[in-house]
């Protein structure tokens, strides 16, 4: 063999050697970008199948979450509601009380405010200055009421109802001619209830859910004929006692203060009456209450039975 095709030789051995070293590199760099994607790719499966749980924990936890925001924003209401005299927040379909036995205000649930009274006026309507008088404080303290009217005053002064009502003010039924109802025939009881749900419902628009039976006596027949026309029956469980005051009485302010408080307690359905003292003491009797925790229950939110 030649020097010149030993060369030649050598050189193409040197340049295959020179191939073969380059080819494992590039090789090794593919391999390890392959390794790389693939560990990518399974990472991402990997974070897949651990974040597919944690996924579906915070799905479940954003359900939890949006549930318990729900039930919060409803507590807060709640809350914001008694805050404020539950007069604006609660709404017919809210019923967040009901009243037990004693006609005591009690709440439906656990953190409902229950440091609340329930406000009635009873034997109207009368007059229009007394009842602006009375809505009047009741507007300034956020508070609403039940005003338990007779029939025949309704039908003297079908106005003074509308006022009433148009004042945002809730209108229970107290009978027709404010007798004692507790010994009388069914059908007498029917002739004292009926014809105020009728009166009431013509000129408002509503018919009454409360009813109050005069003299607190009603009996068992009372009871029947109210949850026959969807009434909640209810008596009192603290009277102010302003009834039994004189025209000429003095301190009659301080004597009214004086029979709520002492019976104060959580859940009060607290009897007053449109009467000129009774309006002349609203403002320092709602002040007082205030004074002392409490708050005012919109009747609205209170639960009535289904008429049968």
């Amino acid at each position: 063999m030649g020097t010149k095709t030993a060369a030649i030789l050598l050189t193409a051995c040197l340049l295959l050697s020179a191939c073969t070293a380059t080819k494992p590199e590039s090789t090794a760099t593919s391999n390890h970008q392959d390794s790389v994607a693939s560990d990518s790719s399974n990472s991402a499966k990997d974070q897949s199948n651990v974040s597919s749980p944690k996924s579906s924990s915070k799905q479940a936890g954003s359900d939890d979450h949006n549930f318990a925001g729900k039930t919060s924003a409803q507590n807060d209401k709640t809350s914001e509601s008694n805050e404020t005299g539950v007069a604006t927040s609660a709404t017919p379909t809210n019923k967040m009380y009901h009243l037990d036995k004693a006609y005591n205000v009690i709440p439906n649930q656990q953190g409902t405010k229950k440091k609340v009274v329930l406000l009635t006026f009873d034997d109207g309507p009368k007059e229009v200055a007394m009842i602006n008088k009375i809505i009047d404080v009741l507007d300034k303290h956020k508070a609403k009421a039940i005003f338990f009217v007779n029939g025949y005053r309704v039908k003297q002064h079908p106005k003074l109802l509308k006022l009433i009502h148009d004042r945002g003010q809730s209108i229970g039924n107290h009978s027709w001619d404010h007798i004692v109802l507790k010994n009388k025939s069914e059908a007498e009881v029917k002739k004292q209830i009926e014809p105020v749900q009728k009166i009431v419902k013509d000129i408002t628009g509503q018919a009454p859910v409360f009813f109050r039976p005069p003299h607190g006596a009603g009996g068992d027949v009372g009871r029947k004929v109210a949850k026959e026309n969807g009434l909640l029956y209810m008596t009192w469980s603290v009277g102010s006692l302003d009834w039994t005051m004189k025209k000429n009485q003095p301190n009659k302010t301080d004597a009214l203060l004086k029979n709520v408080t002492e019976q104060l307690h959580p859940g009060s359905n607290i009897l007053m009456h449109e009467l000129p003292w009774t309006a002349e003491a609203l403002d320092s009797l709602l002040t007082r209450l205030e004074q002392k925790g409490y708050q005012f229950v919109d009747p609205q939110s209170i639960e009535v039975p289904a008429s049968s």
